[in-house]
């Protein structure tokens, strides 16, 4: 008998499209690798529905204790793929949630439905996994890549990586997962966004939005070490830790926040559609990647 393949990592590793993802077991710990190193790990969508086949893989794996999330390469992730040759904005992907498919839509409608499936849909879905995870981050955490960064319980950074929102750029307040004032403290997420600057690691550790600083070298052994700490912690001391944590973030605002800036994010859409019709303002990666060079 024919068909879907019969688990998520068979549906990543069946050949049926190119392999964004890859994924491992080492000794209890899941290590969920972004692999588009070419293109600094930009995420389109076919990768994003490979990473979450492959975190579902991670939380229905009874031997898997913790997780980590990296990227191949040079950058961790560079964030949404604004326009390389596979960026596949107009195929039709498997939806999460109960939302239709943003093709055939019109208006602001396409992007707002599309996204609030794939970008802020996903990343709320990834908070509530169960188990530890982690984000080993190096080079490049930039827009998009803040989001799934922000999405695992730990930031564990090389000493040469950086985090950046430029998207004001684009007219736009912010990534769709705006976690960017809990992350931070208001003045600095405003500074994070006007400015759109790098952040270095070291900073980003000062504000508490980066837990541990290894040199490059070091990193994975670093990450790996935490990682078989937080694998030895009782199971389901873990999951009710990160609920509580989650929860608390909740009660202070965080996804009625989120959802408020959400409509925001999208309201600058429309505004640019109409006043120049293209949703980012006209800028393009190579436009971006030029502007998004300078440090704080």
């Amino acid at each position: 008998m024919t068909g879907t393949p019969s688990s998520p990592l068979q549906r990543v590793q069946s050949g049926e499209e190119p392999e964004f993802v890859s994924y491992s077991v080492r000794d209890n710990v899941a290590w969920v690798m972004l692999e588009r190193p070419d293109v600094a790990n930009t995420q389109n969508l076919r990768l994003l529905g490979q990473l979450d086949d492959l975190f579902r893989c991670a939380v229905d794996d009874a031997e898997v204790k913790a997780i980590v999330l990296g990227g191949r390469g040079k950058h961790f992730s560079a964030g949404h793929d604004l326009g390389t040759p596979e960026r596949d904005k107009h195929l039709e992907r498997d939806r999460v949630h109960l939302w239709p498919s943003h093709l055939g839509l019109e208006g602001a409608e396409s992007q707002y439905v599309l996204e609030q499936d794939v970008y802020l849909g996903l990343c709320r879905r990834w908070q509530e996994i169960p188990k530890p995870m982690i984000a080993m981050v190096q080079g490049g955490c930039i827009a998009g890549g803040l989001m799934l960064a922000w999405v695992c319980d730990l930031i564990i950074a090389s000493d040469d990586a950086f985090f950046q929102d430029p998207v004001v750029r684009m007219g736009i307040p912010g990534v769709e997962y705006f976690a960017h004032a809990f992350e931070l403290p208001p003045r600095v997420a405003k500074e994070l966004l006007l400015l759109g600057e790098r952040m270095p690691a070291e900073r980003a550790y000062q504000f508490g939005m980066v837990n541990r600083i290894f040199p490059r070298d070091q990193l994975e052994k670093g990450v790996e070490e935490i990682a078989q700490e937080l694998a030895a912690r009782p199971r389901f001391g873990v999951t009710l830790t990160k609920q509580a944590i989650n929860h608390i973030e909740d009660l202070r605002g965080k996804r009625a926040g989120m959802d408020s800036v959400f409509h925001m994010h999208h309201l600058a859409h429309a505004h640019n559609q109409l006043t120049n019709d293209h949703i980012v303002g006209g800028m393009d990666a190579k436009k971006m990647a030029a502007a998004n060079k300078r440090k704080a």
